[in-house]
């Protein structure tokens, strides 16, 4: 079983879930990004950055990770992730093909 983690701006919540299903009933092994339960705003700095850690750990043990790039968006913190998933030599898989 492959292990792939979801990327993707937390505006596409729903999205984000439903991908993370459909993976997962593809039979991979789906990690995903810590849904919030409160306002981003509310969560300190340091909350942040170990969300954030936890995120790219996520992507360092993948040997995928899949772009939820709806409607061709990809945010700051996404690309971040494409680009740090690459530099790791993962392979970069999209919702939407259309990626430059």
């Amino acid at each position: 079983m492959k292990v792939i983690t979801v990327c993707g701006s937390l505006k596409f919540i729903d999205e984000l879930k439903e991908q993370a299903e459909r993976l997962t009933l593809a039979g991979y092994c789906v990690l995903t990004i810590v849904y919030p339960t409160r306002a981003l705003s509310t969560y300190s700095s340091s909350e942040l950055a170990l969300l954030r850690k936890a995120h790219f750990k996520k992507i360092e043990i993948s040997e995928a990770i899949f772009v939820v790039n709806k409607a061709g968006y990809i945010g700051k913190a996404v690309a971040e992730e494409i680009t740090y998933a690459k530099a790791q030599g993962k392979n970069v898989l999209y919702l939407e093909n259309d990626v430059l």
